[in-house]
């Protein structure tokens, strides 16, 4: 057996980034107590709930502001600046709530200590963990075992969704063919080679990616038989790459497309789905008070920067495959698809000025709350889409009308993760995100998408 390398996986590194920068901030602000003559912040049995409003703070405004984004994370440019945006937001908000959290000073410097020390606590802490945790030394090596076909693909996702999980190369299980596709991003070793190879690179698990189980030769099943007795981890690729992913690769899945979908037990439980509906109307009346507040400024800005009606109504395919009509505020010039439906582009010509900013802001959205108390779509789900598109990538995408089992959503997995869908390369990704949605629903990923959707806002990143 090899000698394992540290490695952290996606989630416990997630996890490592939440629980020390919560210590290290605690512990900055007790050395900061006692150095100086700061007093503001102290921790004591009696003042246990300034500890938790705290923690509560740093943890949902780090996630508005990337903190935990492991790809932001590792980057020593993009961490500074979400980590000033982050220690702001949660000062401001901790001295707006002294019900629950001290009074405020008289003393305006214990604010600044306060700020200063949160910020300095949070740069030490990930410029250790770029340095060290992030680096190589902490590099995952795998071996893929399957068709040439698939490594480019396979290669290319895992590269994206871990920069820390490293492929040393694949064995190809296809019996060999006098005349076979050779990948160069990867070496290419045989099967006898698979012993000495895990032991020489360190190798941590093998991915098997094989469409069809029967190309897979007896050879390497004896090889992966014998490693398996021994305790060495060997992962099916479609479950691994949805663990690291967060999106489910129907591409990959074929007959046996049932043992891929145990979808989650949430969408028949009906004290979620109560309470689901519940915050869809509770959102609802928040939105549309909200967005009566900015009524009069779209009104305006339409009659000088995009003239035309202020609303447009479009029909889309809701739950089961029912139609309905969603209401947005008009950002495209008028009569944008009198040739026909055509998908939308990033910088798409037919957007008004105006209409970008409403896009980019979202605030073009605001209208559908009405879909939503209507029970056309939720809060959260799969994007409603067009019949015309519907029925196109129906033809193409396996498993696409899946998507129409839940409600559609103003927001969802697949639009916190992606950004535009003006292909159907782009909408094959945006379906896997919204079958793991469908698949893993719970009130945690609900929760998640909402605070990604409040980053997605904030960095306006609309379509």
């Amino acid at each position: 057996m090899p000698k394992y390398d540290i490695h952290f996986n996606i989630s416990e590194r997630k996890i490592l980034l939440r629980l020390v920068d919560i210590l290290a901030i605690l512990g900055m602000l007790y050395l900061v107590s006692s150095t100086f003559a700061f007093d503001y912040f102290s921790v004591t049995h009696e003042n246990w709930t300034w500890v938790l409003v705290l923690i509560i703070y740093v943890t949902v405004f780090g996630t508005v502001f990337e903190l935990y984004d492991l790809q932001k994370a590792s980057l020593q440019y993009k961490v500074l600046s979400n980590i000033v945006l982050t220690a702001s937001i949660t000062v401001l908000f901790y001295l707006l709530t002294p019900f629950f959290t001290p009074l405020l000073p008289n003393n305006r410097m214990q604010i600044v200590y306060f700020y200063l020390a949160i910020i300095t606590a949070l740069v030490i802490w990930r410029l250790i963990y770029i340095q060290f945790i992030a680096s190589p030394r902490f590099y995952k090596k795998a071996l893929i075992i399957g068709e040439t076909s698939n490594i480019e693909t396979i290669v290319d996702a895992f590269k994206q969704a871990d920069p820390n999980y490293k492929i040393i190369g694949f064995i190809n299980c296809e019996t060999p063919l006098h005349e076979t596709v050779k990948y160069q991003g990867i070496p290419e070793y045989d099967c006898k080679d698979l012993h000495h190879l895990i032991a020489k690179e360190n190798v941590s698990e093998i991915i098997v990616a094989s469409y069809n189980a029967e190309t897979i030769t007896a050879e390497i099943y004896n090889n992966l038989i014998q490693l398996l007795e021994r305790g060495f981890p060997i992962k099916e690729y479609t479950q691994a790459f949805e663990d690291m992913t967060y999106r489910v690769p129907v591409q990959f899945v074929g007959k046996d497309f049932y043992k891929y979908f145990p979808f989650s037990r949430s969408n028949h439980n009906k004290l979620y789905l109560f309470f689901h509906r519940l915050f869809d109307l509770l959102f609802s009346f928040v939105g549309l008070i909200i967005g009566c507040v900015f009524v009069p400024f779209v009104l305006l800005g339409n009659l000088i920067a995009n003239k035309g009606p202020l609303f447009y109504y479009q029909d889309r395919v809701g739950k089961n495959g029912k139609l309905f009509s969603i209401v947005k505020f008009r950002t495209m010039v008028v009569d944008a698809e009198q040739n026909g439906a055509v998908w939308a582009q990033k910088n798409d010509v037919r957007v008004t000025p105006f209409g970008r900013f409403l896009r980019g802001s979202r605030i073009d959205e605001f209208p559908q709350f009405l879909n939503i108390l209507k029970g056309d779509m939720s809060l959260i789900g799969p994007r409603p889409e067009r019949p015309h598109f519907v029925n196109e990538l129906s033809q193409v995408i396996p498993f696409y009308e899946t998507r129409h089992i839940i409600r559609p959503g103003l927001t969802g997995w697949a639009q916190v993760k992606v950004r535009y869908g003006s292909t159907v390369e782009d909408s094959l990704l945006k379906l896997q995100y919204d079958l793991y949605y469908i698949k893993h629903r719970s009130f945690f990923l609900d929760a998640n998408v909402i605070v990604k959707t409040l980053s997605t806002m904030l960095f306006f990143r609309g379509q």
